[in-house]
């Protein structure tokens, strides 16, 4: 089959089975990133969650034997809860990141990108594809860049036009030469509003950022959290929209396009003091399906204790009382004494003055000591 023809099939079945935006990029090396990611390497700015090889991210040709084309798809995700669930005084609520709404994006990604393939297969026997999300060594913006799915905005989100940034990436190469379609141009201007909001300075410039310092890259580290990004995370839980929400490109935004994507209100925005005791079983049941869940619970009950104390949650005392005297996990019981430290309160003092006596672990008595302090 003509190449041209088949681009014109795949592109209507793209859409027919809910992929919401399709771009065809040559498969020539990433020349660009490649200086871009040495420099990031350099400043000690990646995250240690990326491919560590350089060249196997940004040369198709070390992936794949003989590649000809990247084929780039985006997927809409959704905004607002359907249905609201509000936070109240005793009741607080922790906040999942709108990319980790419903169902895993990487699960869904995949099950399009496979259908695709099976397609180009029935089309044309003899071809090849290797698709990838996320987790694979291209850098799906870098691709979906050159694929024209949008521009790569100064928050280094990729920006479609009729999306916004609110779209999951995926990528697929192979040996078919598709006559690649023509990037958009950039249209961040003179804006700021991005680098301006981002609570930790993580972006340092237009384009680049530190990850060891972005909110959603400190929400899914396991250790003790730098006290300085502890009072800028909030009740966040996983992730961080904040770049997201200020662009002006995002302004009204809000697709509700795949019912994987729907949130589910107490998954996404959940109560925060269950969390403290919830077991790895019924973690699992619960959250097992969200891409926020990726690195267990550990994470997510640590950020859960911070927002207690981002609230000072007095209601809380108890459950962070517990969890100082009896959770094995020293990150855990000393992040918990942070929290009683902010709340404050002459009962939380006692608490913190009590596990100072019984507490053996180094990390945690400084903790409890700080909090003493305050």
């Amino acid at each position: 089959m003509e190449t041209q023809a088949l681009k014109k099939e795949i592109i209507d079945y793209a859409i027919s089975i809910g992929i919401d935006k399709i771009g065809f990029a040559t498969a020539a090396p990433f020349t660009t990133l490649k200086a871009r990611l040495i420099r990031q390497q350099e400043l000690n700015y990646q995250s240690g969650f990326e491919e560590s090889d350089i060249d196997k991210r940004t040369n198709p040709a070390l992936l794949f034997d003989n590649p000809q084309s990247i084929i780039s798809i985006a997927l809409a995700y959704p905004t607002k809860m359907n249905k609201h669930v509000r936070g109240t005084k005793g009741e607080r609520r922790g906040l999942f990141a709108r990319a980790s709404w419903g169902e895993d994006y990487h699960l869904v990604l995949r099950d399009r990108l496979s259908k695709l393939e099976q397609f180009i297969y029935s089309k044309m026997p003899d071809a090849r594809c290797k698709s990838m999300v996320d987790t694979g060594e291209l850098s799906d913006r870098a691709v979906a860049e050159r694929a024209g799915i949008g521009w790569s905005g100064k928050n280094c989100a990729i920006i479609t036009p009729e999306y916004g940034s609110f779209v999951y990436l995926g990528e697929m190469i192979t040996n078919i030469p598709f006559e690649p379609d023509t990037p958009i141009e950039n249209m961040c201007g003179t804006c700021n509003k991005c680098i301006e909001a981002c609570p930790t300075g993580a972006l340092v410039q237009p384009g680049q950022i530190n990850a060891k310092i972005c909110i959603s890259y400190l929400t899914q580290t396991k250790d003790f959290l730098p006290d300085e990004y502890r009072s800028v995370i909030g009740n966040r839980l996983y992730g961080c929209d904040t770049c997201q929400i200020v662009c002006p490109y995002n302004k009204g935004k809000d697709f509700h396009f795949h019912e994987e994507f729907e949130p589910e209100p107490e998954v996404a925005k959940p109560l925060l003091k269950p969390l403290l005791k919830i077991s790895n079983k019924e973690f699992k049941e619960k959250y097992g399906r969200v891409s926020g869940a990726w690195r267990g619970k550990k994470p997510i009950q640590r950020n859960a204790i911070i927002a207690l104390g981002h609230f000072k949650d007095e209601t809380a005392i108890d459950e962070l009382s517990d969890v100082i005297r009896n959770d094995p996990r020293p990150v855990i019981r000393g992040t918990a004494a942070w929290a009683l430290g902010e709340i404050g309160t002459e009962k939380a003092k006692q608490i913190l003055t009590k596990a100072k006596i019984e507490e053996k672990d180094e990390d945690v008595l400084r903790e409890i000591e700080v909090a003493l302090a305050e």
